[in-house]
């Protein structure tokens, strides 16, 4: 098909506790190369971050020139640190033809629709009810109650915009989710931007 082969993007949602991460790693070795997008931020990395592995960690200057720039997808100030997506990374892998991850929020999601909408998969990824969430959030015993409150609030409203996506991952178990996942991520490789479908017809028609 010439060289208008690209990459392809796979933007995964859902409430926090959904088990996205989990999902993801159980099925990494058998949805080929991929690139995770992660956040860039100018907060200072905390104990056992990795730059490129966590967050890339930038300077405040340097995150402002690049918003002057226009290389982020979405970007917002959180108690006077910056956190983005940076297209560049993002540019970059999909020119080496990798699925590109997002884990995003609906917000995000609709962002990413805006901008790169011929080349984007989505997925909501969700435990079959919200009493379930609550129980997995309570199992974790990573947050306080308040911060499980404010997840499961947001759950509410995040889950009415489920319709808004490709695919919806009911996660009941890890391994029904991950072949689901699979067969998404794969489908996702499938996708043609307008630009490559244009050039096979010209390809088709010599």
């Amino acid at each position: 098909m010439g060289s208008s082969k690209k990459g392809a993007i796979l933007v995964l949602s859902g409430p926090s506790g959904a088990g996205k991460s989990t999902i993801i790693s159980a099925a990494s070795d058998e949805i080929g190369e991929y690139y995770f997008s992660i956040s860039t931020t100018t907060r200072a990395p905390r104990m056992g971050e990795e730059d490129g592995r966590d967050y890339f960690f930038v300077s405040k200057e340097s995150f402002e020139e690049d918003i002057k720039a226009g290389h982020f997808l979405e970007y917002a100030e959180v108690h006077g640190n910056y956190y983005g997506t940076s297209l560049k990374p993002v540019r970059e892998a999909l020119d080496a033809c990798k699925l590109v991850i997002f884990d995003i929020d609906v917000q995000g999601h609709r962002l990413v629709r805006a901008k790169m909408n011929d080349i984007t998969t989505s997925a909501f990824i969700t435990p079959p009810t919200l009493n379930e969430l609550e129980k997995r959030l309570r199992a974790r015993c990573t947050d306080n109650e308040s911060v499980i409150v404010k997840r499961l609030e947001n759950a509410k409203e995040e889950i009415q915009a489920v319709g808004e996506y490709d695919f919806t991952i009911i996660n009941d178990t890890v391994e029904v989710a991950a072949k689901e996942f699979i067969i998404v991520a794969k489908a996702a490789k499938l996708k043609q931007s307008k630009e490559a479908e244009e050039a096979f017809i010209l390809e088709w028609l010599n």
